[in-house]
């Protein structure tokens, strides 16, 4: 093994398709209310973000009441449990990724702005719980991304510095959060591109830039 001794990996978008999922469910939950978000504004704006964040953003910017807050926020979380048992499911090339980095004896986490219950019911259903170290979500810091603190928090207690870790990500917050840690950064598009091959061209990339 290397310089770098640990993978940390967001999660929607990057180890499981779900950014459609959060979507869907928000805007069922919003029109109720008679309200939605734009699949433009949901990608340029609100793509990453928590739940509780997003409807702040939405009280400020569409008038959203602040006291209906609780319960979207509930039923969000319920109409994405929906889908979440429905559509999520096992992936052949990350579970060998992350098998193979456990066997290398990467240290391997999770850092996603989702809430904890959401983060652990997904990785379960995507048989990738158990390759994990641990997972963070956003109820187990003060600021989600794009603040560093998730980041930060997860290099802490592998009791790593940031130049031993590389975080995968795939959105705009995600990558500023992952960049202001200091740890190496891996930048996806799709979940596709989160592979056992890439993931190592990356590391091995990082680890000859600081030889």
């Amino acid at each position: 093994m290397g310089s770098i001794k640990a993978v940390l990996f967001d999660m929607d978008g990057v180890l499981i398709e779900a950014k459609d999922w959060h979507y869907e469910s928000l805007n069922k939950a919003l029109g109720l209310f008679g309200m939605k978000i734009s699949r433009y504004d949901h990608l340029v704006t609100y793509d990453g973000l928590p739940t509780k964040r997003k409807l702040d953003m939405l009280t400020m910017e569409k008038g959203l009441a602040k006291e209906l807050h609780p319960f979207v926020y509930e039923m969000k979380q319920l109409y994405t449990m929906e889908i979440v048992y429905t559509k999520c499911k096992p992936q052949f090339y990350h579970e060998y990724a992350l098998s193979k980095l456990k066997n290398q004896n990467y240290k391997i986490a999770v850092c996603s702005n989702a809430i904890r219950n959401s983060v652990e019911v997904m990785l379960k259903k995507a048989a990738l719980y158990d390759y994990l170290d641990f997972f963070i979500s956003n109820q187990d810091v003060t600021k989600g991304k794009p603040d560093p603190e998730m980041y930060n928090t997860a290099i802490k207690r592998l009791n790593l510095r940031p130049e031993e870790c590389m975080i995968i990500e795939d959105n705009e917050k995600g990558i500023q959060a992952a960049r202001a840690s200091k740890a190496f950064v891996m930048e996806v598009d799709t979940v596709n591109d989160v592979n056992y091959q890439n993931i190592m061209g990356h590391i091995r990339g990082f680890e000859n830039e600081e030889s």
